[in-house]
């Protein structure tokens, strides 16, 4: 495909997803009515279409509309590139573009910087001097990162056994178990240190909120909102610790022991009604539901579908799924809240109304990794009794 053609492309699939799709299935479905399409091809409409997102607003401002064409004319505008070269009309390249559709100077900060306008005084409150540069951050496409499983081998190996695979990856410094991948990032899931357990794809705040426990042998673990295990594994590669596994929707676990096999760990499972009888547990980490406003490089479109109205039920859910899980924590534990979301509404708060309404705990710990630090947004707190 020219590259005319892959923009061609996007155009129609932001116009799918636009139009309600979810953008996985508008992607696979263009691929499979598109054959003719390379995987080098298919893999520059990806970032076409994941740039487009992350930057609806202002590239629909610079194109001129909230639509496909629009968000690809803004992209070239914003990067500098030839319209003429590209909107030819010629064979599978879109229409010239039209005098009309012109650029328009940005309305508020908010659109400038990609927030939806109503959350963007809920990010200032929130990141304060950050603000700016967090929502720049949140305009590109997020590191990839591995953690190095300690099970099996070691962060100079890790290095070593990717670099013979033509993957090149840096220790990241806030945290010890964390890579960041600089070369050949698509060779991952292929690679041979990947099928042998030695590394996992998780982002590196992901790992701090884990290593930011303090963990000793013979404790028991619950990782209580688990999802496809990625806390549960990094637990697990802890030396003497005993993982649990819980999500309310045991479906999402189904690969929890597959990927537990690969990496030599030992991860149980447990649905909701299997607790009652383990509790009480040394740590209970739980990584609520949340805006992943943390983590929107990576699922841009999760920005633009969050409402007021979602943001407070994820608010009451958060606080109800704290005080339901205390108990199973026993006196003297501890149990780790975590979001990968950067809203004090969705944090701090959450936090102040738990300690407000149970008496006897207190917060011994607590630590918020922005989108600048070279990771997702993360926040954790300590809580013990």
């Amino acid at each position: 495909m020219t590259p005319a053609a892959r923009v061609q492309a996007s155009i129609e699939i932001l116009d799918d997803i636009l139009s309600g799709a979810p953008v996985e299935k508008a992607l696979t479905g263009w691929a499979r009515c598109s054959r003719f399409a390379g995987s080098k091809d298919r893999a520059a409409i990806r970032d076409h279409v994941f740039d487009a997102l992350r930057r609806q607003r202002s590239y629909a401002a610079l194109g001129g509309s909230d639509t496909g064409r629009g968000l690809m004319i803004g992209a070239t505008r914003a990067s500098g590139g030839d319209l003429a070269e590209l909107f030819t009309g010629n064979r599978h390249a879109p229409m010239p573009v039209q005098e009309t559709e012109t650029a328009r100077d940005f309305a508020s900060e908010a659109e400038k910087y990609d927030i939806p306008e109503w959350l963007w005084p809920r990010f200032a409150a929130s990141l304060n001097d950050a603000l700016v540069p967090c929502a720049m951050s949140l305009q590109n496409r997020a590191p990839v990162h591995l953690r190095v499983n300690f099970h099996k081998t070691d962060p100079n190996d890790a290095i070593e056994a990717l670099k013979s695979e033509g993957i090149v990856a840096h220790p990241v410094q806030i945290c010890r178990t964390a890579l960041k991948v600089t070369e050949g990032a698509r060779r991952i899931a292929q690679s041979q240190a990947y099928a042998r357990g030695l590394i996992e794809l998780q982002d590196a705040a992901s790992q701090a909120v884990v290593a930011s426990l303090d963990l000793r042998p013979g404790m028991r673990v619950l990782d209580y909102c688990a999802g496809g295990g990625g806390k549960a594994l990094a637990l697990a590669a802890y030396e003497g610790v005993e993982v649990f596994a819980h999500d309310v929707n045991p479906g999402r676990m189904k690969d929890i022991p597959t990927r537990a096999e690969r990496a030599g760990a030992k991860i149980t499972t447990l649905n909701t009604a299997a607790l009652s009888g383990l509790d009480p547990f040394d740590v209970v980490l739980v990584d609520a539901p949340c805006s992943g406003s943390g983590s929107w490089r990576r699922a841009p479109a999760g920005k633009w579908a969050l409402t007021e109205e979602r943001l407070r039920e994820l608010t009451i859910i958060q606080a109800r799924v704290l005080s339901d899980i205390a108990p199973l924590v026993r006196p003297g534990g501890l149990l780790a809240y975590a979001t990968c979301s950067v809203l004090m509404d969705e944090n701090g708060s959450i936090i102040a109304d738990f300690l407000e309404r149970h008496s006897g705990w207190r917060e011994t710990y607590r630590k918020a990794w922005h989108v600048t630090h070279e990771s997702d947004g993360f926040f954790t707190s300590h809580l013990t009794r």
